[in-house]
């Protein structure tokens, strides 16, 4: 391992700086700030669910201004089109009257990329992301281009039920590193909200790190160790979401499918991030259950019987931390 102990606790002291320069600005919502930073370092990209007003898109534009990273915000409607996201190949003309062909960046190539209310655009539009969230690149009319790096999309939806909205095909939703549900806020929230948005006193945030820094970061995570028997329980936890012939009666009666392998790795990587964080170089099973639900509520599809008893995948999931011990397979 490349880095020290000591090198993790000092990356540690500087995530939490980053953490409680973010909690200057945005009240509350500390399970969302984690995980939204669990999914920057672990190199993912994270989708957040919530009704409208909530602060989804303030605390991605805080995050990005804290880590001082290059951003843009598509706003997703029924009418954009995928060129409206990638980019365009326009014919220009030289001063000698020679016509070429000259590509214009789209909003993707920037660092982070804030893609509001994902779930209002076409299919068709949403799939213009799939590209640049699992290959960073995007190809326009057969050139091929890199994103930026760091690269990351934070995307925010509003609830599927509500009106105007188009339901994210499973091969998109499998691209987000964790889903990251955003509640509404208590009173002494709202409270906290009103006097800080409401009043005279104007909040500067600082600049906590850099892309260079963050890049870094990232290594650190991916060296993080994890034992055998952290990875088993992990792979015994993300198979018990499948139906079969081992999966525990709720499984088996409510849920249509379960986590793939991306699940699994996506589960890996937030353990590691959350132990970085941490200031450990090693996951512990704390992380592996703190990531779990995150990490694997939108990989699982509930059938037709599922949704009528008004079962969820979150509810599924903590029955199955209960049931599933280290060391034990169900």
């Amino acid at each position: 391992m490349s880095f020290t102990p000591i090198n993790y606790e000092e990356m540690s002291q500087r995530l939490n700086q980053v953490k409680h320069e973010i909690g200057q600005y945005i009240v509350g919502q500390q399970e969302a700030v984690d995980f939204t930073l669990y999914s920057v370092l672990a190199d993912g990209h994270a989708l957040l669910e919530g009704l409208p007003g909530l602060g989804k898109t303030m605390l991605i534009r805080t995050i990005s201004e804290v880590l001082d990273l290059s951003f843009s915000r598509i706003q997703f409607t029924p009418d954009l089109m995928p060129s409206d996201i990638t980019g365009t190949s326009i014919i220009e003309r030289s001063e000698d009257g020679k016509q070429s062909f000259s590509f214009k960046q789209g909003p993707i190539f920037s660092q982070l990329v804030l893609a509001d209310e994902i779930n209002r655009a076409t299919p068709k539009t949403q799939s213009a992301l799939l590209e640049a969230m699992g290959e960073k690149t995007v190809t326009v009319l057969g050139d091929t281009k890199q994103m930026a790096k760091p690269f990351f999309v934070l995307a925010t939806q509003n609830p599927i039920e509500m009106e105007g909205t188009y339901p994210l095909p499973e091969a998109q939703m499998d691209r987000f590193l964790c889903k990251i549900v955003i509640p509404y806020p208590s009173k002494e929230e709202l409270k906290e909200i009103v006097i800080r948005t409401t009043g005279a006193k104007n909040i500067q945030l600082q600049k906590v790190m850099n892309a260079e820094e963050l890049i870094i970061a990232q290594k650190m995570v991916r060296e993080v160790l994890i034992a055998d028997d952290m990875l088993a329980y992990a792979i015994d936890l993300t198979s018990a979401t499948h139906p079969n012939d081992e999966a525990t009666d709720d499984v088996k009666q409510y849920v249509q499918y379960g986590s793939g392998p991306r699940g699994l790795q996506s589960l890996i990587r937030l353990a590691k991030a959350r132990a970085l964080v941490a200031g450990r170089y090693h996951v512990s099973i704390a992380d592996i259950k703190s990531v779990a639900i995150p990490a694997l509520r939108h990989r699982m599809l509930l059938n037709y019987e599922g949704e009528a008893e008004g079962k969820t995948a979150d509810s599924i999931l903590r029955d199955l931390l209960q049931t599933i011990k280290q060391g034990q397979t169900t």
